[in-house]
């Protein structure tokens, strides 16, 4: 049996919209067995406990890129720290895990760029997958030849605080709840937030961050889907924070910035708001998804 160890993701970071993606250090650990005795899927609820689980299929689509025959059975056994439907890239652990699990299993030798590859043609977009193989931060785009990556540095100094409340999202509405067309000055406005805050997370400028970690392309309307937004945000930048974003497609809240105690202010700030928020100082993962 192998285990493949998944940090939990981040997306779009206010205007990195289905581009940019960053890996945390909390973690999924999938385990891979063959077998002769049919699927087995442990460690989850029995919802996915079936065929479309995403480390399952994950598995079955890279075994069959390579010509390789499904096997008899496989055992499947998930010890999870991420929480489910709640942005931070619960599903992109499952898709990976699985890649990496086949390659590993029989020894097909395969790179960063060829999990990705097979990682997206399964999500769909490499936001979340990038990072998650990869670890750090990371941009990524599609071209019709498939994904490209590029990696970006994360000022050590920088605390990101996730605020992740006890009610999902639907990755559907909130895709659903977005406008088809944009304004032109929206999209300049949104490319120069993503410019400065790619240098800002470098180097924990404060100031650069509390101007980039904005946009007007997917937040002012996803924030009507998570009661509070805007109370909660208020409250970050008072309590020291640089900015406040979605994190993903929500429902958790991404703090960026902050002393020491930003962690305890936030606790006692939101223990009277809806949702029974739970606070999470995560550092940044530099390696990504591992073998262990």
């Amino acid at each position: 049996m192998i285990c493949v160890r998944v940090p939990a993701t981040t997306a779009n970071i206010g205007p990195g919209f289905d581009c940019l993606g960053m890996a945390l250090g909390l973690y999924n650990r999938i385990y891979f067995q063959e077998s002769g005795t049919g699927l087995r899927i442990n460690g989850c609820d029995i919802m996915y406990a079936g065929e479309d689980n995403l480390a399952y299929i994950g598995y079955l689509k890279t075994l069959a890129k390579y010509g390789i025959k499904e096997p008899a059975g496989l055992e499947i056994e998930i010890v999870g720290e991420i929480p489910i439907s709640r942005g931070l890239g619960s599903s992109a652990t499952m898709i990976v895990a699985g890649i990496m699990g086949a390659d590993r299993i029989h020894s097909l030798g395969l790179s960063k760029e060829d999990i990705l590859l097979i990682a997206n043609e399964i999500e769909g977009h490499p936001d979340n997958v990038a990072p998650a193989i990869y670890g750090g931060l990371t941009a990524a785009m599609v071209k019709d030849w498939g994904p490209v990556v590029m990696q970006y540095a994360v000022s050590k100094d920088l605390r990101f605080t996730a605020l992740v409340p006890d009610f999902e999202t639907s990755t559907h509405e909130a895709r659903a709840i977005l406008p088809e067309t944009i304004k032109r000055t929206d999209g300049v406005y949104t490319a120069g937030c993503l410019s400065i805050l790619l240098k800002a997370l470098e180097t924990g400028d404060a100031k650069a961050l509390s101007a980039a970690l904005d946009d007007r392309l997917h937040q002012p309307y996803r924030k009507a889907l998570i009661p509070g937004f805007d109370e909660i945000r208020e409250k970050a930048i008072k309590n020291g924070a640089a900015g406040l974003v979605i994190s993903g497609s929500g429902s958790t809240l991404l703090a960026v910035g902050g002393e020491e105690d930003f962690k305890d202010k936030m606790k006692e700030d939101l223990k009277n708001l809806k949702g029974d928020w739970q606070v999470m100082n995560l550092a940044v993962d530099p390696e990504g998804a591992k073998i262990i």
